[in-house]
């Protein structure tokens, strides 16, 4: 390892603890800019590129809380971005609104159903606040 740092610093931990740690910080850039599509800053004013980061920000951050939350003890728990949302999230389902319930109907062979009923589970439940 280059380094500017001083000698006394251990080589494994300084590569553990500062470039892995880099290396995981540039995977979720990119997983942003590739899934949630951060890097679409197409439009003529500055302002339009901003909401567009935003929102794209924002959705990252909801779905990294729906990893941690609902997802923490699934095989999909670490699932990139866009593997969520294609298997997760656009989904066909039909539903059907009465007086007392919301009926949500999935096809009989979509793969991922015992996931999606795990999760909703797991998102009802009163979430633990730390004190």
């Amino acid at each position: 390892i280059v380094t500017s740092l001083g000698l006394d610093d251990d080589g494994r931990a300084l590569y553990e603890q500062l470039y892995c740690a880099r290396g995981e910080m540039e995977n979720r850039i990119k997983e942003q800019q590739l899934a949630l599509f951060a890097d679409r800053t197409s439009s003529h004013s500055m302002q339009a590129n901003q909401l567009r980061l935003y929102l794209s920000t924002i959705a990252y951050c909801l779905l990294q809380a729906l990893r941690e939350r609902a997802l923490g003890d699934t095989d999909s728990a670490d699932s990139r971005c866009d593997t969520i949302r294609t298997q997760l999230l656009k989904i066909g389902a039909r539903i059907r609104v009465t007086a007392r319930r919301i009926w949500v109907s999935l096809s009989s062979s979509y793969p991922h159903q015992a996931v999606i009923w795990h999760m909703l589970d797991r998102l009802r439940a009163p979430a633990a606040i730390p004190i």
